[in-house]
């Protein structure tokens, strides 16, 4: 990562607030990105007994850690999560973030890959793994689902890896914000507006840069008539800059 190591992230013990039991799929706001929307009603009825939970945590806590064994699925209904690693020096490399729809737990090793937090209040649905892969095992459908879940998260994957290897900081940001606008249109719809819940720090962790960079890169982008920096975010002034920068 370029410049001096950053602080590794701080673990909060978590305040969880739990739902009862069951009867809370009907209401899920982003169920047909879930994994769950491969499930037709009987077998949705099923799987709400699975003794799955909905979880509840606050801005900064920690929903799980790498040093953890994986006992748990996690379906996430609302909210943004940072997915980091810390590395050996101290440093924190941020792998991903997750916003609602995405499936986390997936793992060969018997423990989490990376350890995750909220960047803001975050709701998740936590199923254990036992029951849920007893489930899954008699529904081709399902693991047909979680197939896809895996392959788009293995993309994702890839395209940090480019991230990374990019040398200029303008391309780094300018392909950030556009995936992130992607992401969010799949969710959201279209919009020149992109809300950035992550600080300047989460995206320099991200990125492989400093926040001082980040923030040179933003107010450089500014400057140029590509982007409009505004509360909470960024507003999308000349897409096509941002575009040619990404493809550079």
């Amino acid at each position: 990562m370029e410049g001096q190591p950053v602080l590794g992230a701080v673990e909060k013990t978590s305040v969880l607030t739990i739902e009862p039991n069951g009867h809370f799929c009907s209401d899920c706001a982003v169920r047909a990105a879930v994994v769950c929307s491969s499930l037709d009603a009987a077998e949705l009825s099923e799987f709400e007994h699975l003794g799955g939970r909905r979880v509840r945590f606050g801005a900064g806590e920690t929903v799980f850690s790498e040093a953890n064994i994986a006992t748990s699925f996690y379906n996430v209904i609302e909210g943004v999560m940072r997915l980091y690693k810390l590395l050996p020096d101290g440093r924190r490399q941020i792998v991903g973030f997750a916003l609602p729809g995405d499936f986390l737990g997936m793992n060969t090793s018997g423990r989490h890959n990376f350890s995750a937090d909220a960047i803001r209040a975050v709701t998740v649905c936590q199923f254990a793994k036992a029951p849920f892969g007893r489930f899954m095992e008699e529904r081709p459908h399902l693991l047909r689902r979680i197939n896809e879940l895996a392959i788009r998260e293995l993309s994702q994957a890839r395209d940090h890896m480019v991230l990374l290897g990019r040398r200029a900081a303008d391309e780094k940001i300018a392909s950030f914000l556009l995936g992130w606008r992607e992401r969010r249109f799949s969710l959201k719809g279209p919009s020149s507006t992109v809300p950035l819940p992550m600080s300047r720090q989460d995206i320099a962790d991200y990125l492989g840069l400093t926040i001082e960079t980040v923030c040179r890169t933003f107010t450089k982008l500014e400057r140029h008539g590509a982007i409009e920096i505004i509360h909470g975010g960024i507003s999308l002034r000349d897409p096509a800059r941002l575009e040619a920068l990404s493809a550079a």
